[in-house]
């Protein structure tokens, strides 16, 4: 066998040419033969479907390059979750834009590591600016804002929590009920002392019990609100948060992985008013930002809040290679390789622009609304709330906790929608968190029909059998002689871009909620 062809050089173009679009065909055939947003029939069917067409994965001898894409990217695309799909709509886990997705190929091709500037040295470059840039966005007014790149929230929380033991030692951690289980895994990470848990009874936190909390305490305080819960997707009170924080001389970091982009759209970015007053604060742009993960940042309002990062390792940065003028990477994060996420963020920054990204944000905004009018005009499903961002809560009316459970499995099980479950007020709700700005009017009413024609089945009906769907059989067998093959047509598209769905009506008036949202912990983060 020949020995492969590599991706960079000048002559990696070339070698990737037919390979892609062999995994272009494989990913449109493996959605064709899912045919809905994931895989009919539940585990019991997708893990042997998945190991009958991967197997076996290290033979004697190899499949050769376009069989072994062939195989596994269809098995792949086959079995998905796949967030571009309108029904499903369970997690913060977007859809990657196109052009993101083809930014992130160049930087697997050029695999600049992000932890020597002699492994990257325009990657370090673009990195530098655009963490600068999107610090200066949310502290517009800091001297010298600036931000690392990370894995996600949890990995921005960790950093927050770390920072701020790094300036005052062991800090006691205060967060709301509704916050991220990655704050309280953070503080026991680091040793830190267990987070005093605040109760968030209408979904956010209650300034009145924070006030309590900060009284009473007496060591050194890092506050940590929310902006955009994983449950409900609410925002916290902010600007009164920081006035507390200044009052009992507490410090705030502020997890806005999900509400951070609203910053981007004059019409939504008051919701994040108090947002500059933190001393960090978690942004994560594969949630409301359309990057494929991973895409996280942790911004701060000064530089030197980021020293205590540094870390020396002769091999990577010397000093006297530093004092010679070669940017020392190591103190950008704690990781040591790392890939340049900054690139695909950079790409869809300056391919959309503020206006093509507040477009996004406003039209993701828009469709919740719409699903929540929808609900409303339902006699058989009740609304939670008014969505802040994005999250809708509803159930069906008159259902039990166990229907409802029920209820959003055989819809998995069935292959016909992916929905999250949250708790709020006592009771079990399904979860809508909608991040596909391609989803129409359409789109929504017919998920909606699905959620009641199910529960009508489930309570009237007699037990369904499981759906095991009707998809072909994945690429098995032995190959045919290797040979490169012609390049497949260009995969059709399934549907023009759907129009925007009709402008949100102002919300509602919040309601008054007397339960805690305990927080769910299945989101990527």
């Amino acid at each position: 066998m020949p020995t492969p062809p590599l991706a960079g050089g000048t002559a990696g173009p070339a070698a990737l040419r037919p390979l892609l679009d062999t995994v272009l065909a494989a990913l449109h055939d493996g959605a064709a033969l899912r045919g809905g947003p994931l895989p009919a029939g539940g585990p019991d069917t997708v893990t042997p479907r998945t190991r009958t067409a991967t197997h076996p994965l290290i033979p004697d001898h190899g499949t050769g390059p376009h069989h072994a894409l062939r195989a596994l990217v269809t098995a792949l695309a086959a079995g998905a979750a796949d967030p571009a799909h309108p029904h499903c709509a369970a997690h913060l886990h977007t859809p990657p834009l196109a052009l993101a997705a083809a930014a992130d190929l160049a930087a697997s091709a050029l695999n600049p590591s992000m932890d020597s500037w002699d492994q990257a040295p325009a990657a370090s470059a673009l990195e530098a600016d655009l963490t600068s840039a999107l610090a200066t966005e949310i502290y517009p007014h800091a001297p010298s804002p600036d931000a690392v790149i990370t894995t996600g929230g949890t990995e921005a929380n960790q950093l927050a929590l770390l920072l701020a033991r790094e300036r005052h030692g062991p800090v006691q951690t205060v967060c709301g009920a509704n916050a991220h289980h990655s704050v309280a895994r953070a503080a026991w990470l680091l040793g830190l002392p267990e987070p005093v848990v605040v109760p968030a009874p209408t979904g956010t936190l209650d300034l009145a019990a924070l006030d309590d909390a900060l009284t009473e305490l007496h060591r050194p305080l890092l506050v940590v609100a929310t902006a955009g819960t994983t449950d409900t997707g609410e925002i916290d009170p902010l600007d009164a948060i920081a006035d507390l924080c200044t009052t009992h001389d507490a410090e705030l970091h502020i997890d806005a992985a999900y509400g951070g982009p609203l910053l981007l759209s004059p019409t939504h970015r008051p919701l994040l008013h108090g947002l500059d007053r933190a001393h960090s604060v978690t942004l994560d742009l594969h949630k409301l930002g359309w990057q494929p993960a991973s895409a996280g940042l942790l911004a701060v309002p000064e530089h030197h809040h980021l020293t205590p990062l540094h870390h020396h390792a002769p091999y990577l940065n010397a000093d006297d290679d530093t004092e010679a003028g070669l940017p020392d990477l190591l103190g950008r994060s704690l990781r040591t390789t790392r890939r340049p996420d900054a690139l695909k963020i950079a790409v869809t920054l300056q391919a959309l622009g503020r206006s093509g990204l507040a477009d996004l944000v406003d039209r993701t905004v828009a469709t919740a609304h719409h699903l929540a009018d929808l609900i409303t005009k339902t006699p058989a499903l009740d609304l939670y709330d008014r969505p802040t961002i994005s999250t809708v809560l509803f159930r069906p009316t008159g259902a039990d906790d166990h229907t409802v459970a029920t209820v959003r499995r055989t819809l998995l099980q069935r292959g016909h929608a992916v929905l999250g479950r949250a708790h709020a007020e006592g009771r079990l709700w399904l979860k809508a968190t909608l991040l596909n700005p391609h989803t129409t009017p359409q789109d929504l009413q017919t998920l909606l029909d699905l959620v009641t024609d199910t529960t009508t089945d489930l309570l009237t009906g007699p037990p369904a059998e499981p759906l095991t769907g009707s998809q072909a059989d994945l690429p098995t067998g032995p190959p045919a002689p290797e040979a490169t093959p012609p390049a497949p047509e260009a995969a059709p598209q399934t549907s023009p871009a759907p129009e925007a769905p009709e402008a949100a009506p102002t919300p509602a008036p919040a309601t008054t909620h007397p339960t805690p949202h305990p927080t769910e912990s299945d989101t990527p983060r």
